[in-house]
């Protein structure tokens, strides 16, 4: 029968729920009101405390701060909620906070993502399936991002930022605007450079990423008022992903980043 591996030196507290196949390294401290599923890896000197849900076959490595009360003066004890999903892997010293009141009350993380050392996920942020965040990325407050989204290493984003499924973060960037799905940012302040090509090779068919590359032509590099642009593609085209690419722009909140100049490689 499957049993858990408890190093003697851990302190999981006995209200804690712990599924089956768990392995918790030397030194780690869990907290009464976390839950764990089954076959996750915990490693050495780790801090999993709070309302954290973490699912099943997540790789924690040693170091990592997972549930500790947001950093946000507004915080004052209210029950908030971290939400951890399935095949994650976090890696060391990576700190994770859970919502608060103002936005929600929960830190969501899907399933398949890669958190690289040092990555910070603020308060209320929401994190699709498959995303990679490299070393020392730190996601402010009330940031969202997609599905399958890279932000690359030593990347601040601003609060309330929103980065679209399949976009691509360039390291060293500094980002505190919105970033449409399927498209590349980068530089300080972080504006578009073209569509992500190379994981869009990835993942999408040839006609999706011709349909792509004709949006992106008529959004940013025709001149026309960019709602505008949207708002006609929208009538015109029936392609999916142009039409969630048209969506996101015309919900955006903080603005788009963009120099009128940009070419699509």
């Amino acid at each position: 029968m499957p049993v858990n591996t408890i190093h003697p030196t851990a302190l999981v507290a006995p209200e804690a729920t712990l599924g089956r196949n768990v392995t918790v390294g030397a030194y780690t401290v869990i907290g009464p009101e976390v839950t764990i599923g089954d076959g996750t890896e915990i490693g050495s000197h780790t801090l999993i405390e709070g309302e954290t849900s973490i699912g099943r076959n997540n790789r924690i490595f040693s170091h990592a701060v997972i549930g500790s009360i947001p950093q946000d003066l507004k915080y004052h004890g209210e029950k908030v909620r971290l939400e951890i999903g399935d095949d994650n892997i976090i890696r060391e010293f990576t700190l994770i906070n859970p919502g608060t009141e103002g936005g929600g009350g929960v830190t969501r993380i899907g399933n398949g993502n890669l958190l690289m050392g040092y990555v910070h996920v603020a308060h209320d942020v929401i994190i699709g399936d498959r995303c990679i965040l490299a070393n020392a990325a730190t996601l402010a407050g009330h940031v969202e991002l997609g599905d399958h989204v890279v932000v690359g290493g030593m990347t601040p984003i601003h609060q309330f930022v929103h980065i679209g499924d399949y976009a691509m973060i360039a390291g060293a960037s500094a980002l505190s605007q919105d970033i449409p799905p399927f498209c590349l940012a980068e530089g300080n302040r972080a504006h578009l450079r073209g569509l992500n090509l190379t994981g869009l090779r990835r993942k999408l068919n040839r006609e999706t990423i011709d349909a792509l590359k004709q949006a992106y032509r008529q959004l940013f590099e025709s001149g026309e008022p960019l709602r505008e642009s949207a708002e006609a593609l929208l009538t015109d085209d029936t392609n999916p992903a142009v039409e969630k690419f048209c969506r996101f722009i015309l919900e955006s909140r903080r603005g788009i980043p963009f120099k009128r100049k940009n070419n699509v490689q």
